[in-house]
């Protein structure tokens, strides 16, 4: 913040309420409203025990966090150790809340959705807010009733394929479908689904996109994510990603940024980590160097 007056540094004097320029001493603001907690905590026991917030809302949650859990800890309120004797009645009222929490058809549908949702994230590598994203689709997806006569798993696939292409994160169609418990083609069939009835519209995959996954994959420099970003901007503006695939295109990229920055990969080894064939790779780099006036000695 800066003083509306002489243009100066702000700060805040916690103790009287009051914003205070430092270079000319207004006071510019005198009743400040302190949103921190009125508790003071010297270390994390004290803090855990004193605050009185729950966890944020997680769409991956069923009930999106809002119910109470029995911890599966044997530990009362007071962080004591509970007794042999009323160990089997706490375990029995964990399993009771378990059930409870689930009892709805919708939220055991939630339930076996986003424990699928996770295990497809952690083997593919995805970050949680895919994981996040993948949740809320669904939830729309299943207030449509959508998901009625497809299974869960072709639909959660599609879920996170969206979400993938929606963050801009490349993950193919294949990808997926390698670690989902459903096939390609109907994947396929529920991601157009989610397309016509919710997302409407997601913009294409981009060459660029697939650049930063395939230099650090390969081992290369950032020296070669950046000269292999610039040539497909240089490609993108002459047109020649124009009904090319965008992964062909990137491992082209990389391919040519390699030989020029003398880190050379066989065409074999990229086309393999970029999921696309030798030929594509070799079409697209011939096309690149033919237009952009290179000259390659091998």
């Amino acid at each position: 913040m800066k003083c509306p007056y002489c243009g100066g540094r702000i700060i805040k004097d916690a103790i009287r309420g009051e914003l205070v320029c430092l270079d000319c001493g207004r006071v510019i603001e005198d009743h400040t409203i302190d949103h921190g907690p009125e508790w003071r905590a010297f270390n994390d026991e004290q803090r855990k025990r004193r605050e009185r917030t729950g966890s944020p809302l997680s769409p991956l949650k069923p009930d999106q966090g809002l119910s109470t859990v029995i911890d599966w800890r044997n530990i009362d309120g007071s962080g004591r150790v509970l007794k042999a004797e009323k160990r089997p009645r706490i375990s029995r009222l964990r399993k009771l809340n378990r059930i409870i929490s689930i009892s709805a058809s919708t939220e055991k549908n939630y339930s076996i959705a986003f424990t699928e949702i996770g295990r497809m994230i952690s083997q593919l590598g995805l970050p949680k807010s895919i994981a996040n994203e993948a949740a809320i689709l669904y939830r729309h997806a299943a207030k449509k009733r959508l998901i009625k006569g497809r299974s869960i798993e072709s639909m959660v696939a599609a879920c996170i394929y969206a979400a993938c292409r929606q963050y801009k994160i490349p993950r193919s169609l294949d990808e997926i479908s390698d670690v989902a418990r459903a096939s390609k083609r109907e994947i396929g069939r529920s991601y157009r689904l989610l397309m016509r009835e919710i997302i409407r519209s997601i913009p294409p995959s981009r060459a660029m996109d697939y650049i930063p996954r395939l230099v650090n994959d390969l081992g290369l420099n950032q020296e070669t994510k950046i000269l292999a970003t610039k040539i497909i901007e240089i490609a993108s503006e002459l047109r020649l990603g124009s009904g090319r695939i965008p992964k062909g295109l990137a491992a082209a990229a990389v391919y040519l940024a390699a030989i020029i920055i003398d880190k050379r990969h066989t065409q074999r080894d990229i086309a393999s980590n970029a999921g696309v064939t030798e030929v594509t790779v070799r079409n697209r780099f011939k096309e690149i160097i033919e237009k952009l006036n290179f000259e390659i000695f091998v």
